[in-house]
């Protein structure tokens, strides 16, 4: 984790997203940790990073582990394979 002054990162930003993508930046303000600077190399990451970040889908998953872990749900080898539909 690299750590730059905020006006380093303002005067060139561009950079500082490219770097990002390898590291994450810690912003600092007067030598103190201000913020952080995440880079996304592909949509992928991205989408991976507000996964990992959004509460309902926290929530979700939360409430799926607990229902589970009270004898809630189906292992996977028990599942009944979904039918595939006639053409009429």
């Amino acid at each position: 984790m690299k750590k730059v002054p905020v006006n380093e990162v303002k005067d060139d930003l561009s950079r500082y997203l490219h770097e990002a993508e390898k590291e994450e930046i810690v912003i600092t303000r007067h030598g103190k940790a201000a913020g952080v600077l995440i880079g996304f190399a592909s949509e992928d990451e991205w989408f991976e990073y507000r996964l990992e970040n959004d509460p309902r889908f926290l929530a979700r998953i939360a409430r799926a582990r607990h229902s589970i872990a009270s004898g809630k749900g189906a292992a996977l080898e028990n599942r009944e394979k979904p039918r595939a539909r006639r053409k009429k």
